[in-house]
């Protein structure tokens, strides 16, 4: 029987197919939780109502200056509520938006600018120097630059551009808004760090970005009015998505301007945060708190962490002050995190902690709103499921990429064989769940060895004078490459690297064992990573 023909009458219509997008929760949300706090910034407090109103001025506004279908609307905004708005604004003109990172160099930026064709950037005044600088440097047609002053953080506006504020007053709050007919037009370009030649552009579907938030409701066990701490840059993976999620459960997002221990405690304290999702060293952060930066909280707050395999001695700490982590894995191609460590109950709920904690550093099994996502050998066979064997993680489903923005070469390598190549290495346990070994860049090859670095860092930050550790290849002529360690130590601590190596040999194989210790601070990205590239250059001189 033909089901799928036109001769039983069963096809797609305006009554029963409507295209997937993240805009269609605030629409809703609208009215649904009208009255109900949206965003809170400070002295800013909107409800939905509010927030639909002025995310619709937004792109009144922008639609008026000419910005219509397909344009790229550019924002260099931390976490505040400008940020938020142009998540729906933006695509509710069919424009398509651009979060720029806020600490690349005005280069990098010119290049995104003109690469991306932005028609407009919305820019905090704190970067305005930045934006105007890479505007200048462009070959084509510079974007017309918005200021986004934020007087209480010390920003107040220039007066050099036009004000965010200004630019609301030209919209029409009951502006119809401009949805997709088809659910694979573009809502965002996201561009890649780029720590090897130019950034990639990254473009998001409004499909795959609606599909990522109800995953998230459903992996997150998330019940309606959660309030949603932004500690996520927005400008990273369209802060995992978040933003587009909380309407659909009337949450409150909670912007946070500066990421400090104390912040993020007096959020939790005073306006009650529940979720928040964050990189290790945020988790770090927590752990190490001085007591003046602590604040008493009677709730449990659930956190999502990805970025980079978090140390089992960080989790095991973190749980005792109130919070429960899932790791979660993914990247700017999967629009954030696509795998979580599922938790599975009373076959984990007994563990010890060291157990525990070394469990919960799994990145798991694929959210609910992805395909298949499964570790490969190079000749894409599934690996093992030993826990040992090593292969590339391959992902398949919705929520991946489009592709690489005007770089077709690219996105055929990526998508090779019907899954997207993370780049990243994992072994598999018996139960499917993945964890990751290392970045296929950063695994150490001593002596025909493999040495995983993040098993070498984990070990590392068992140790009571370490904050943060980050492992590298350093070349040496006979074994090839050694484990080189690079170690942030506590506040007041002296380094000892004779007793730090042999700390790490009485957990490691020797020849795991770094071999240099180095202490000092490590660079890391507005995000919290750790820019191991700039640490490898570094081992190569020593």
């Amino acid at each position: 029987m033909g089901w799928m023909s036109d001769e039983t009458g069963l096809d797609k219509c305006a009554a029963n197919h409507v295209a997937l997008t993240p805009l269609s929760h605030l629409r809703r949300a609208a009215g649904v939780f009208a009255d109900h706090p949206a965003v809170s910034y400070g002295a800013h407090r909107v409800t939905y109502s509010e927030y639909y109103a002025r995310c619709s001025r937004l792109a009144s506004a922008l639609a008026a200056r000419g910005v219509g279908a397909g344009d790229v609307v550019a924002t260099i905004l931390p976490n505040v509520p400008a940020q938020a708005e142009a998540h729906f604004g933006v695509p509710a003109c069919g424009a398509v938006l651009n979060t720029i990172n806020t600490r690349l160099d005005p280069d990098t930026v010119s290049y995104i600018f003109a690469h991306g064709e932005a028609r407009v950037a919305l820019v905090d005044t704190q970067f305005l120097e930045l934006a105007e600088a890479a505007a200048a440097a462009m070959d084509g047609t510079p974007p017309v630059i918005i200021e986004v002053p934020d007087p209480a953080a010390g920003y107040p506006a220039s007066g050099r551009q036009t004000e965010y504020e200004v630019l609301l007053s030209e919209g029409d709050p009951t502006y119809e808004w401009v949805m997709p007919e088809d659910e694979w037009e573009s809502i965002a370009l996201s561009y890649t760090s780029g720590t090897t030649g130019r950034p990639k552009g990254v473009v998001h579907h409004h499909r795959g970005a609606y599909l990522m938030t109800m995953g998230t409701v459903i992996s997150w066990r998330m019940v309606l009015h959660p309030v949603y701490l932004t500690i996520v840059p927005l400008f990273h993976c369209n802060g995992w998505n978040h933003t587009w999620m909380m309407p659909v459960l009337g949450g409150t997002i909670v912007c946070c301007r500066d990421i400090t221990a104390g912040n993020i405690y007096d959020a939790i304290a005073d306006e009650g945060v529940t979720h928040f999702g964050g990189a290790p060293i945020v988790l770090n952060m927590i752990v190490n708190a001085t007591d003046q930066e602590r604040r008493d909280f009677d709730h449990l707050v659930e956190v999502f962490t990805a970025g980079a395999p978090p140390a089992p001695a960080t989790l095991s700490k973190i749980e005792a002050l109130g919070f429960n982590v899932t790791q979660v894995y993914g990247l700017t191609e999967t629009y954030g995190h696509v795998t979580e460590c599922l938790w599975r109950g009373a076959d984990w709920d007994d563990l010890d902690k060291p157990e525990r904690a070394a469990v919960k550093a799994r990145q798991g099994v694929a959210f609910p709103m992805m395909e298949h996502i499964t570790a490969l050998d190079e000749n894409m066979q599934q690996i093992p499921m030993d826990g040992q064997t090593q292969g590339e993680v391959m992902i398949r489903g919705n929520a991946v990429m489009k592709g690489y923005y005007k770089n077709p070469e690219a996105t055929r390598e990526s998508f090779a064989g019907g899954y997207f190549h993370s780049g990243d290495i994992a072994v598999q346990h018996s139960d499917g769940y993945l964890q990751i070994a290392d970045r296929a860049k950063d695994i150490i090859i001593s002596g025909g060895e493999n040495i995983s670095s993040v098993e070498v860092e984990g070990v590392l930050m068992e140790h009571d004078d370490v904050l943060l550790a980050a492992v590298v290849a350093k070349p040496d002529e006979k074994w090839g490459e050694v484990p080189c360690a690079f170690v942030e130590l506590k506040p007041g601590v002296t380094g000892d690297a004779a007793a730090l190596i042999a700390f790490s040999r009485q957990t490691l194989a020797g020849f795991k064992a770094p071999k240099h210790v180095v202490f000092r601070e490590l660079p890391k990205t507005s995000t919290g990573k750790i820019q191991k590239f700039e640490l490898r250059k570094l081992a190569k001189t020593l």
